[in-house]
């Protein structure tokens, strides 16, 4: 098994020290788990993309301007 150090804000760890029968180990590679599960998924989304990092990059400018144009449409 690997053995990861890893270090938390002061107050997270009050936090941890107060409910001490909870088994933090478990829930950190839970929670490593399920990143590391949905970075694999989307390595394999990737994997089988055609889009070029650049058609990427021009695809997310568009719709992230068609959504500013859409909420600012709702303002005026």
């Amino acid at each position: 098994m690997t053995e990861v150090i890893v270090r938390l804000p002061e107050d997270l760890g009050i936090v941890m020290k107060r409910h001490a029968s909870v088994n933090w180990s478990n829930i950190a590679a839970e929670a490593v788990r399920k990143s590391a599960a949905e970075l694999e998924l989307l390595d394999a989304i990737a994997s089988e993309s055609k889009l070029t990092e650049e058609d990427a990059i021009a695809l997310g400018r568009k719709v992230k301007k068609g959504m500013w144009e859409r909420v600012y449409k709702k303002l005026v």
